[in-house]
């Protein structure tokens, strides 16, 4: 199953955002006048998580005192839950934006975004255009598969990327050593 998982399409095309679309993408969600999107926008780019994971997130999701955000994968067929690390800014302006507390106890289980599927595609779609990324890559699966490629350039365990991602099995989430990186990129110097 995870062979036909690739980062290139059958033209070769990039299915991924690299680190220069990842940077503009997040500038446009940050100078939007929609904060709803813009931290919807910035979940998935933050975090690699599905479209429809975002959607169900809720203020129980998101953990304060441990700084993560708690997902239930949706693609395995038992339950199953994966915490993925929040930077300490990004963590601030979710608690600033929903008004999370601490106490689990208080926290409500609506969805933070009242999205459906095609309401946040629009919206992530829109910051890709002011951010002119254009391409088979510029979809939400592009944020996802740019977020691992991200984490194999700062050489972070595949392993704990396996975990963040959800990925069942290791061959899974080896597709993102598909990408020449800087290590690569370098023996390849040592021939010019």
């Amino acid at each position: 199953m995870s062979e036909d998982i690739t980062l290139f399409n059958s033209q070769g095309q990039r299915l991924y955002l690299n680190s220069d679309e990842r940077f503009r993408l997040q500038h446009a969600a940050q100078k939007s006048d929609d904060s709803l999107a813009e931290y919807f926008c910035l979940m998935l780019l933050n975090t690699g998580c599905r479209l429809s994971e975002a959607i169900a997130l809720t203020a129980a999701s998101i953990d304060l005192s441990q700084g993560v955000v708690i997902f239930k994968t949706l693609k395995r067929r038992k339950l199953h839950f994966r915490t993925v690390p929040l930077s300490p800014d990004f963590l601030k302006g979710l608690k600033l934006k929903f008004e999370l507390k601490q106490n689990t106890a208080s926290k409500s289980n609506a969805p933070l975004w009242p999205y459906s599927r095609t309401t946040a595609w629009r919206r992530v779609k829109k910051f890709m255009n002011q951010a002119q990324i254009t391409g088979v890559m510029a979809t939400p699966k592009g944020l996802r598969h740019g977020f691992g490629v991200a984490c194999i350039e700062k050489d972070i365990p595949i392993t704990v990327i396996q975990k963040w991602l959800g990925h069942a099995s290791p061959t899974t989430t080896a597709i993102y050593l598909q990408v020449v990186d800087a290590e690569e990129r370098n023996f390849a110097n040592r021939l010019w």
